[in-house]
């Protein structure tokens, strides 16, 4: 893999379990929370930002010489903060266009 770096918070949703719907954290079976993966995170932990450099191919395949260039990629992901805010299971809803949906905020 290229070098890159990222920016991880706990999921507040399961409060870092990876698992939702069990109504104490502590309650547990066979090493796990009681209750099903959490769909916001599915392992307790939610990327938040992440950076790397772009892969020379990347670079090669958008006409740009790797050998005179090198590409810096970077991102953050505010939709999943916004998912634990409003308790959001799928971030598709965000990208599906319905404005129905999206009304709702």
């Amino acid at each position: 893999t290229e070098p890159s770096f990222e920016v991880d918070i706990t999921c507040t949703v399961c409060k870092g379990t990876g698992f939702s719907g069990h109504p104490q954290g502590d309650q547990r079976q066979n090493g796990h929370p009681k209750g099903v993966r959490c769909k916001v995170c599915k392992s307790g932990w939610l990327e938040l930002g992440g950076t790397g450099m772009v892969h020379p191919n990347v670079l090669r395949e958008g006409g740009i010489d790797p050998k005179k260039y090198s590409g810096w990629a970077f991102g953050f992901g505010i939709e999943r903060v916004i998912m634990m805010k409003y308790g959001l299971d799928d971030i598709r809803n965000y990208y599906s266009g319905d404005i129905r949906f999206l009304e709702q905020f």
